[in-house]
């Protein structure tokens, strides 16, 4: 059975991916699916950086404003409404693009990893929430650290859903997450595809998450959190560990100035794109595109990338 195409289009925050990917969907006759865990939400426009209906060129976009902030989001959940995606769009005759700068979503969906399905210790899981709570996530890692020491060096001490996930694997199975995640992304896709990573200078790159922080403030972020806070978001829901929305909830708090937290904004930005890029050095047949060397002109990075997919076979 022939395998049917699909482009990916990665890379860190602020590099140019949504200028890059609409030119080359109306190129190749593509649908875009959005791999963004902060973009799938309705309200969260400034933050995410949410691609503009006028921006789009006509573009289908899919996985856009299709959750409401209260609600939770996770790659399960991501996996199984991605694939729906895909399929329509095939059943349309076009090619699927995904896009976006969440690594473990582009990954699970590449190489349709099996995810083992809870199974059902709501106590345990309870308990780990509540020791994360009382004594904070470094803490929760560190037990991590003790079990799975592989999956700790992978996973954030702040994300605290991806920890308690593993110690749940873990209890469950008596073995180490990162060795099952290892042995799913050794399977082949299922997929012919490209899988691009647009990157740049560092330097220039933290110079535009500086700059993209500086125009969402003017833009109102500020008012956007302000207003998912007053609608009754809860800080710890999926929606507010964002960047941007933590840290200006912690504001509204008075936990900080403003000052001070459009400065942490910036910090933790630059942070997570450094921490993008390392996740997708470590994947295996990746195109690098990078703009330090192709140019900042889109025409030669379209160039590009359409020559690799003719090379694969896509076109």
């Amino acid at each position: 059975m022939e395998k049917k195409p699909l482009v990916i289009l990665a890379g860190p925050t602020a590099v140019g991916k949504t200028k890059a990917s609409v030119l080359l969907a109306k190129k190749i006759g593509g649908e875009i699916i959005s791999a963004d865990s902060m973009q799938v939400y309705r309200h969260m426009d400034i933050g995410s950086a949410k691609i503009r209906p006028e921006e789009m060129s006509g573009v289908p976009h899919h996985l856009i404003d299709v959750l409401d902030p209260e609600e939770d989001f996770n790659v399960v959940r991501f996996q199984r409404m991605a694939r729906q995606a895909l399929a329509e769009i095939w059943s349309r005759g076009r090619i699927p693009m995904v896009v976006g700068g969440t690594g473990f979503y582009i990954q699970a969906l590449l190489y349709d990893i099996n995810f083992t399905e809870d199974s059902g210790e709501d106590e345990f899981r309870a308990c780990l929430e509540q020791t994360a709570r009382e004594n904070g996530g470094e803490y929760l890692h560190q037990l991590l650290e003790n079990v799975d020491p592989e999956a700790a060096g992978q996973i954030h001490p702040h994300n605290v859903k991806r920890v308690i996930r593993a110690l749940e694997f873990h209890r469950q199975t008596g073995g180490k997450i990162s060795e099952h995640n290892q042995k799913e992304r050794e399977k082949q896709s299922p997929y012919r595809y490209a899988y691009f990573v647009l990157t740049d200078e560092r330097s220039r790159l933290y110079e535009r998450i500086d700059r993209r922080v500086d125009e969402m403030m003017e833009e109102g972020l500020l008012e956007e959190v302000r207003f998912l806070r007053d609608r009754g978001v809860p800080k710890t829901a999926t929606s507010m560990q964002g960047l941007g929305y933590r840290q200006l909830y912690g504001y509204l708090e008075g936990r900080y100035t403003l000052d001070e937290a459009v400065r942490i904004i910036k910090r933790d930005t630059r942070h997570f794109a450094k921490r993008q890029l390392t996740w997708f050095r470590r994947e295996k047949d990746v195109i690098w595109a990078d703009r330090s060397v192709i140019g900042q002109d889109e025409g030669n990075l379209e160039e590009f990338m359409l020559k690799h997919l003719r090379e694969r076979q896509i076109l």
